[in-house]
């Protein structure tokens, strides 16, 4: 048996559409501007779409913000779509210890009384502004050095066409792009089949996504309140 022995298929984000439009009935000679105007535009659209739909694994990074005392609420940077786990590390003279701090909602964060009370933090809060902040509670006091560590689901890098720029997807979710793209492109320049390339869509999509998870054992436990004492 005679394989390539390579694994560097990752077509650029021209072939993609090229291929999109092929599926559509569009030949690459029929080809102009206005059509790669709107397949650039479908392409971030859709790649929006896929950040509300589910998370993706491939823009998932770990943030680490150093905590000060009296401070509340820190920055976010504006390409967070969400934040999944939050740890505060305590760094001691010692050895360093990090602890688990969970998620509340805006009307929950509204009720507690003090909210300049000081302590270690055990809750924040993410209000996902178009300048988004993380608000933490209790305040971190002066006793110990403290660092906020979350893990955010950032924003995928745009798409452009320029000097064979390749789309910020794994290879396992190239099928999902393509299909996506034309279906997209199907419902601008060929909309008699664009019911027929949305279901085709959907159904890549769906593979994909199932496949883009970690694949990990679930346990389920109730909160131990003495945790936070």
């Amino acid at each position: 048996m005679t394989t390539s022995g390579t694994y560097a298929f990752n077509p650029s984000l021209g072939e993609l559409t090229l291929y999109a439009y092929n599926v559509c009935g569009v030949r690459n000679t029929s080809l102009a501007q206005e059509h790669m105007v709107s397949a650039r535009m479908a392409t971030n659209l859709m790649l929006s779409r896929w950040s509300n739909q589910g998370v993706n694994l491939w823009a998932v990074d770990l943030i680490t913000v150093p905590l000060i005392q009296d401070q509340t609420t820190y920055a976010v940077d504006g390409n967070t779509v969400m934040v999944l786990d939050a740890y505060i590390e305590i760094n001691s003279s010692s050895q360093p210890i990090d602890r688990i701090i969970m998620p509340v909602s805006r009307t929950e964060y509204a009720s507690y009384p003090n909210k300049e009370q000081q302590g270690f933090p055990t809750v924040f809060w993410f209000d996902r502004l178009i300048s988004p902040t993380i608000t933490l509670w209790p305040v971190p006091p002066a006793t110990n050095t403290y660092t906020l560590n979350y893990y955010r689901v950032r924003q995928v890098q745009d798409s452009n066409f320029t000097s064979g720029q390749t789309v910020e997807i794994p290879y396992r979710w190239l099928e999902a792009f393509a299909d996506g793209l034309a279906y997209r492109l199907a419902k601008i320049w060929a909309p008699p089949i664009a019911v027929a390339l949305k279901a085709v869509a959907d159904e890549s999509y769906g593979i994909a996504a199932a496949q883009d998870v970690e694949n990990v054992a679930m346990y389920i436990s109730p909160t131990v309140s003495g945790y936070y004492r």
